[in-house]
């Protein structure tokens, strides 16, 4: 339990000369957005994701199956989408490659413009999800989400992908030892899960009792304070901001 707590603890305050430096503390609050998003897309798009592609490949079986309440085209639009912003994400992670802190401000950055665009969609249409802006949104979100999958896996924190827990599950499970072995990394983990949850949780509470721009807001207003964090703490090239090598 003390060492849970102590890596988890570093985790959310790296010491000082810590490799990753301030960039677990930020892809943390990228994976409550998340858990925000994907709130959005499930709860009030209509049954798809646009940061988890594993469920649209099932959700369009279940859908060319006749399955009720799935749309094939929702799928493939959100996973298009994700494709296009993997690509994107791509591009700046090879032109950034050499300093983590500018490639995680630009992808941010990027992120909060196409984020802004869902709120502004959502405030014209007066909170009503019609056909139009059901698939805007899919497209700019899964754009958003596809980004900051490819710059994550550049970024190279371990454990930290930001979009997908099902490896960090895994290892939580498959790490542990039957001797009561340490387990690497299981703090952080445990938050990268409580993340997500809480991202997903925040999100559908929202949904339930307030307004679907709420929401959105919330995960614009992260990813700007990521992309100035980023963009601040990186500033003079500390050691951090080199890839790992």
């Amino acid at each position: 339990m003390r060492k849970l707590l102590n890596d988890a603890a570093f985790t959310l305050v790296p010491p000082p000369g810590d490799l990753h430096g301030p960039l677990p503390p930020l892809m943390l609050v990228l994976t409550v957005t998340t858990g925000l998003i994907d709130a959005v897309s499930y709860l009030a798009l209509g049954r798809v994701f646009v940061a988890n592609m594993t469920g649209n490949v099932v959700f369009l079986g279940f859908a060319l199956a006749g399955a009720p309440g799935l749309s094939a085209l929702a799928s493939i639009v959100s996973m298009v989408s994700f494709l296009l912003g993997a690509l994107a994400g791509g591009r700046v992670s090879t032109r950034f490659a050499a300093h983590r802190g500018r490639l995680l401000t630009t992808a941010t950055a990027a992120q909060a413009s196409l984020v802004a665009g869902s709120v502004i969609a959502v405030a014209v249409a007066h909170g009503e999800v019609t056909s139009p802006v059901r698939y805007t949104l899919i497209v700019l979100l899964g754009i958003a989400m596809g980004m900051q999958n490819a710059v994550a896996r550049r970024l190279g924190v371990p454990d930290l992908t930001t979009t997908v827990l099902t490896l960090t599950l895994t290892g939580l499970a498959a790490d542990s030892s039957p001797g009561g072995g340490a387990t690497p990394r299981t703090g952080r983990r445990v938050l990268s899960v409580l993340a997500m949850f809480t991202g997903a949780l925040a999100g559908a509470v929202t949904l339930y009792h307030a307004e679907l721009v709420l929401v959105l807001g919330l995960a614009l207003l992260l990813l700007v304070g990521t992309s100035v964090t980023a963009h601040r703490l990186s500033a003079g090239s500390p050691a951090w901001t080199r890839p790992p090598s």
